[in-house]
């Protein structure tokens, strides 16, 4: 139980704190405007140093594809469309519980607009608990719940790509996701646990392409800074922008870091008016070289009540046609989910697994093995201990 008393005594101390990182924000936001205007110069210089340097570049950065100026009002969308997207929920394996299982359970979404057709809401679950896919991923020393949110991953995309192709029609249609599409997480992972991951998501991607429907993903408070490290480069006192020789711990306090811990989305939150998208910026991300090709680009929207960060593959982006129509079906899905894509809002609601849920999950499963005549059925004393108090 919270003692809120002793937490209050803490309080002061950190109101005090975030009133003074309010004011260091605000002249770190005014440094990195002005970072901005004095980019739009030197913009092609900025980016031949980046490319030149860019094995010798330490942090992550992106490549603006367009002027750093680009201001575009989004068009509205088509009345007639489709919007799909999928999200994913999961039980974790737990020695405590009656089984060592894990369960995913996959939200599915079709939204169909002007066409007088049912929409799909609905969740797709499956319950794992054989030992090559509870063990299996400790040969690469990974966690089976860390692999587990891996898989999620994996499925998310599978069946996005499986209900886009079955709902596809002559109308307008957007295939969404929530997060990013640069999985930043499988840099790490060994090259065959890599595989397992990877090349089921790039065969719905290409699923998704062939059949002609966009794929996007949408960031809600983007903690990204790929943006903000382009202007780094600018901010380099060195003759070059060699890290490796310069300033090899990027972890201390290097010159450089002016703008630290600036987002990208506050700096584009005082460039962009409601409506507006600001330049494309190509993801030069180490992991995008295992995706066969499907470079990801992003760029920065003012939705109405934040500024999201909007993330598509190559393919996307080449189609000006289809980018442009995408983003005005996704402006149009948080205007009707009041902030947030309602597509995207309801998968995650299909999808998430409530206490009540997982309670009746196991009760099925207990039901299960004593009808298959196992003994001895129940959880462990400590977790039926924390179930309940005896003070």
């Amino acid at each position: 139980m919270l003692d809120l008393t002793k937490l209050a005594r803490q309080m002061q101390g950190l109101s005090q704190h975030l009133s003074l990182e309010a004011v260091a924000g605000r002249q770190r936001l005014e440094l990195a405007q002005q970072h901005l205007i004095n980019a739009y110069a030197c913009q092609q210089d900025l980016i031949e140093r980046q490319e030149k340097w860019r094995d010798r570049i330490l942090f992550a950065n992106a490549t603006p594809i367009e002027p750093l100026e680009t201001r575009i009002d989004i068009p509205v969308p088509p009345k007639v469309h489709t919007v799909i997207a999928t999200d994913g929920s999961q039980i974790a394996p737990s020695h405590h519980e009656i089984a060592y299982c894990y369960l995913l359970n996959i939200g599915r979404v079709v939204l169909h607009y002007g066409q007088n057709r049912h929409p799909l809401l609905d969740s797709l679950p499956e319950v794992f608990y054989r030992p090559e896919d509870l063990y299996a991923s400790r040969q690469w020393g990974i966690r089976t719940e860390e692999w587990m949110g891996f898989c999620r991953t994996a499925s998310e995309a599978t069946v996005l790509a499986e209900l886009a192709c079955a709902a596809k029609s002559d109308a307008p249609t957007l295939a969404m996701v929530d997060g990013s599409l640069v999985y930043w997480f499988l840099e790490q992972l060994p090259l065959d646990a890599r595989d397992r991951i990877l090349l089921p998501i790039l065969q719905a991607w290409q699923q998704l392409r062939e059949a002609g429907i966009p794929l996007m993903g949408y960031l809600s408070a983007s903690r990204n800074v790929e943006g903000i490290n382009f202007l780094r480069l600018m901010a380099c006192p060195h003759p070059v922008p060699d890290c490796v020789s310069y300033c090899p711990n990027q972890l201390e306090k290097v010159p450089c870091k002016v703008f630290e811990p600036l987002r990208d989305t506050s700096l584009w939150s005082t460039q962009l008016q409601p409506g507006q998208r600001g330049p494309l910026w190509r993801s030069n991300a180490r992991i995008l070289e295992f995706y066969e090709g499907q470079s990801i680009y992003f760029c920065y929207v003012h939705v109405g009540t934040e500024i999201a960060r909007i993330e598509v593959p190559a393919w996307v982006v080449e189609n000006k046609i289809m980018f442009d129509e995408a983003l005005g079906l996704m402006l149009a899905q948080v205007q009707k989910g009041y902030g947030y894509p309602v597509a995207i809002a309801e998968a995650h609601n299909q999808a998430v697994v409530r206490g009540g849920d997982k309670a009746r999950f196991f009760a099925l499963l207990e039901k299960q093995m004593i009808k298959a005549g196992l003994k001895n059925v129940g959880t462990s004393y400590k977790e039926a201990r924390k179930r309940g108090s005896i003070a």
